[in-house]
């Protein structure tokens, strides 16, 4: 079944306790943590994961935009993710990483931007718990979708599926109701969704809707049929 992660990005700051509330019947909650120097953004720190991950009882998938991510990323593990998610671009020692990451009993991901291809990190697979496609370029919520990552995503999908990895596929970046049958069908698993759940009437129908859709699509797309 597809996972639906939605994006605290998009929901009221003011008010995270609410927002994490409004979307209990979400798979995770992704938190989207900038520094102002990996991207140009600012949002959050280790403070207020820690909060978030005694208001509610849905696990945290934190997203680490941010530079150092080897220094850094350990942090918020304790801090009460459940997924620990660094840049490929930003780990100086991503396998040390993620093994530290897997050690104080998280899930290791590396995320990818989207100028990065998967092909040099293949060996690094079997590390990993996640892969995250980045389909927009980091930094901003609210962007518009990068179809040309398309064929990235399936050929994750096939390195995936060539060594035999129980790996979770994440997309994040544009993911609505017009976009994820596309990602589904290429072999994401895992969708991040901000302003199409955010931006909703009812946030936990829209979390529930986008789930559907991408279940009928992986139902038929050639990668699940394999399996």
């Amino acid at each position: 079944m597809a996972q639906i992660n939605p994006s605290i990005l998009s929901a009221d700051f003011a008010r995270l306790a609410e927002e994490a509330k409004a979307v209990e019947g979400a798979d995770w909650l992704h938190v989207d943590v900038m520094d102002n120097h990996f991207v140009p953004n600012l949002t959050l720190g280790v403070p207020i994961v820690e909060a978030l991950s005694k208001a509610t009882d849905t696990p945290l998938d934190c997203h680490l935009m941010i530079e150092d991510a080897d220094r850094w990323a350990p942090s918020y593990v304790e801090a009460g993710a459940g997924s620990v998610t660094f840049h490929a671009e930003a780990a100086a020692a991503p396998v040390r990483l993620a093994r530290e990451i897997r050690a104080k009993g998280a899930r290791a991901s590396m995320a990818l931007k989207p100028a990065t291809p998967i092909e040099p990190y293949e060996d690094l697979l079997p590390e990993l718990d996640m892969l995250l496609i980045m389909t927009v370029e980091p930094g901003f919520g609210g962007q518009a979708f990068l179809d040309i990552m398309l064929p990235k995503i399936r050929r994750t999908r096939e390195l995936i599926s060539k060594h035999g990895l129980e790996l979770w596929l994440q997309v994040d970046g544009g993911v609505s109701a017009a976009t994820i049958e596309r990602c589904a069908e290429a072999g994401a698993d895992v969708f991040v969704a901000g302003s199409a759940v955010y931006g909703a009437a009812d946030p936990a129908a829209a979390v529930r809707d986008l789930r559907g859709l991408a279940d009928v699509a992986t139902a038929a797309a050639p990668w699940a049929c394999d399996h």
